[in-house]
């Protein structure tokens, strides 16, 4: 039987999580709480709200969590690009990668919204 961690949108969500925390890691010692915090929630919240809707029992419920995962995914886009601006990083691949699992998620979306039919 497969679970969320059989999911590609899954496992790319914990590769973001980790590729954050290593970059949150390089920002100024007074971002520790501000942006750096920010970032790593919304990147934690993506795999995590992918997880809870697989684990859910009804279909609504899983497309319901999987809309506030891309919710999550669309706010550490903007607090990635805060941080380009504030010249804390440089454009990188996270950014290609979010719109990769962007992309996987609206497709896995339709998909479950499919199902419903």
């Amino acid at each position: 039987m497969q679970t969320h961690k059989d999911l590609e949108i899954w496992k790319r969500g914990m590769k973001l999580v980790k590729d954050i925390y290593k970059l949150t890691s390089t920002f100024p010692k007074e971002e520790n709480y501000g942006l750096s915090s920010q970032m790593r929630r919304a990147a934690v919240s993506i795999p995590s709200n992918i997880a809870e809707g697989a684990a859910r029992g009804h279909e609504k419920e899983y497309i319901r969590f999987l809309y506030i995962a891309l919710g999550s995914l669309a706010e550490l886009e903007t607090q990635l690009l805060i941080s380009v601006d504030l010249e804390y990083c440089q454009h990188s691949e996270i950014e290609s990668d979010l719109e990769v699992l962007r992309k996987m998620l609206l497709n896995f979306i339709k998909y479950r919204k499919g199902i419903l039919r």
